[in-house]
């Protein structure tokens, strides 16, 4: 979904996935930002798909793993266990060996350089118009100023009139960061799964169709209206699963997404 990527470039400007979410508990995902020690990556990668495929292959706790491809984390992987509800975490895999395996097996071949955040996912916002099988995910992360949560969706749900009209086939989700902070700048994420990297250079005229959208001149007020909002972008990265590294296959259900 180049569109939106080309919006917010011009403007400073996102795994992930989701599930059916019921009144009482939301679905969120846990991220781990994870590098491997430079001499040991082959060791790291044996072993955590190793630790994947034998307790993370399925269900809610099922893990997916993708190496990211540009920016300050280019080599770093994400390891994504979800989607899940909070109150399954205190549930979550810790026996038959599960703890000892990942500090034995895994931690050894990791540095102390990481991140773990956890991303709620935003069904009412997002798009996921079909079904399709995960390749590559373009993640935009921006900074929204304080209190903006609020404002933030209603901009976001302009944004999915336009995706939803002009861009049937692009699937898309919004998350934010259930545990963000002022100084960080990690607090919404646009996620757009696409196939081709040829994806990424074409020009999907998004101003010209939000116009056509919502009137002549709303894509002027639009950027108005995010730059009073946000300080911009804090990142964009380029994610490509790893089916060799996952306990998790790639496929996933549009039904699910709603």
């Amino acid at each position: 979904m180049k569109t939106f990527k080309n919006l917010f470039s011009l403007m400073l400007l996102i795994p992930l996935l989701s599930i059916s979410q019921s009144k009482s508990e939301y679905a969120i995902i846990e991220n781990g930002l994870i590098t491997a020690h430079p001499e040991k990556v082959k060791q790291f990668e044996t072993n955590v798909a190793a630790h994947n495929k034998k307790y993370h292959a399925e269900g809610i706790y099922g893990a997916r793993v993708y190496s990211i491809s540009n920016g300050k984390n280019v080599g770093k992987y994400i390891w994504a266990m979800g989607p899940l509800p909070w109150s399954a975490l205190d549930n979550r895999p810790a026996k038959e060996g599960h703890d000892e395996d990942w500090r034995d097996n895994v931690v050894p071949n990791m540095t102390a350089e990481g991140d773990q955040t956890y991303w709620k996912f935003n069904a009412g916002l997002s798009n996921f118009p079909k079904d399709f099988t995960i390749k590559n995910l373009l993640v935009d992360v921006y900074d929204l100023k304080r209190f903006q949560g609020e404002k933030m969706q209603v901009l976001m749900k302009k944004i999915q009139k336009v995706m939803v009209e002009k861009f049937t086939e692009d699937t898309y989700g919004i998350y934010t960061n259930e545990l963000s902070s002022m100084t960080d700048g990690k607090d919404m994420a646009f996620v757009s799964f696409f196939n081709k990297m040829g994806w990424l250079g074409e020009d999907g005229q998004f101003s010209k169709k939000y116009d056509e959208v919502h009137g002549a001149g709303s894509f002027a007020t639009f950027l108005k209206e995010w730059g009073e909002i946000s300080h911009g972008k804090y990142s964009s990265e380029i994610w490509v699963y790893r089916a060799d590294l996952s306990g998790l296959g790639g496929d996933i259900k549009a039904a699910q997404r709603k």
